[in-house]
């Protein structure tokens, strides 16, 4: 009986931050109470019809697209290289060179692109390539690193030097062994790099132009409107974000991940549903979408661990 109880509080604290975001998505007011006053649907009909989110959400989806389809082209070549290298000092200065982003801020890397790209000679501070540009950088360590680890974990030279035996050419065992083996690699660093993407706001803030705005430099000026209209906006990230969340776990991720047994498969769910919606709640959304990374980082293993 006791575990049950505790269970049931768990579960209530987990999912009461996401149902509170949804109820002020439809409050009419929401000042100073504990919960919103009155009903109303008029925000999202705001948000439907408002030019500028509709511009900062086709901006972020292009930058997105574009940021994965560069991660994929350049990505899985390199993986393959740093994977291939014989020398042990070569792997660990390439897993330096390329976790490199991720140690440096955000803000970093925007005030270097801002002293570069801000001259006569390379005017492109504001467009979206430049922005573009540095989200394929942020994300590439991501992807490598899901990449890569699968790799490793799947022994791939066994089966390459297995294949090569038979007389199969190295571009045969790229394309008939490598890409099938690491299909759910590719996809958990694929949704890490548009997750990242998606909610990125430190660098997109300082580097976006006015008309290529990301959705969450425009939701940070939301706030500083109607609570409401704020509110809706959050709602549509955080269903988004759990789409995601939805995706890692049809391949028993999260909860392989969370809990390492897919009985876990409810709470791990609804705890990211939680965390989503709290840190979305207060205004976070990069924090969100960078925990929806985390949890398609254990893709890789849990697809392959059901292969």
């Amino acid at each position: 009986m006791f575990p049950r109880v505790v269970t049931f509080v768990y579960l209530i604290y987990l999912v009461t931050p996401i149902l509170l975001l949804f109820a002020g998505s439809f409050g009419d007011l929401w000042l100073g109470t504990l919960l919103p006053t009155g009903f109303t649907a008029r925000w999202y009909l705001e948000v439907a019809t408002d030019p500028s989110f509709q511009r900062a959400f086709m901006a972020s989806l292009i930058v997105a697209g574009a940021a994965c389809a560069a991660c994929l082209a350049i990505g899985l070549p390199l993986a393959y290289a740093v994977f291939k290298a014989r020398d042990p000092r070569i792997r660990a200065l390439s897993r330096a060179l390329y976790q490199l982003p991720i140690a440096l801020p955000p803000l970093v890397l925007a005030f270097g692109y801002i002293l570069v790209f801000s001259s006569d000679t390379l005017p492109w501070l504001g467009s979206i390539w430049l922005l573009i540009a540095g989200h394929i950088v942020l994300g590439l360590p991501y992807f490598l690193q899901a990449v890569v680890a699968d790799m490793q974990r799947l022994g791939l030279q066994v089966l390459e030097d297995a294949a090569e035996s038979c007389g199969s050419t190295g571009l045969q065992r790229y394309l008939h062994i490598v890409l099938p083996a690491l299909r759910h690699s590719i996809l958990s660093g694929l949704i890490v790099v548009a997750a990242l993407s998606i909610g990125e706001f430190q660098f997109s803030n300082l580097i976006a132009g006015f008309l290529n705005r990301t959705y969450p430099v425009v939701l940070l000026q939301a706030f500083y409107g109607a609570t409401g209209i704020g509110e809706a906006r959050n709602a549509i990230i955080a269903r988004s974000a759990l789409c995601l969340v939805a995706i890692g776990d049809s391949f028993g991720t999260l909860s392989e991940v969370a809990l390492g047994r897919q009985s876990g498969k409810t709470v791990v769910a609804l705890e990211g549903a939680a965390r989503i919606g709290g840190v979305i709640a207060a205004g976070t959304a990069e924090e969100a979408m960078a925990w929806v990374a985390a949890c398609a980082l254990g893709l890789a293993q849990g697809g392959a661990a059901r292969a």
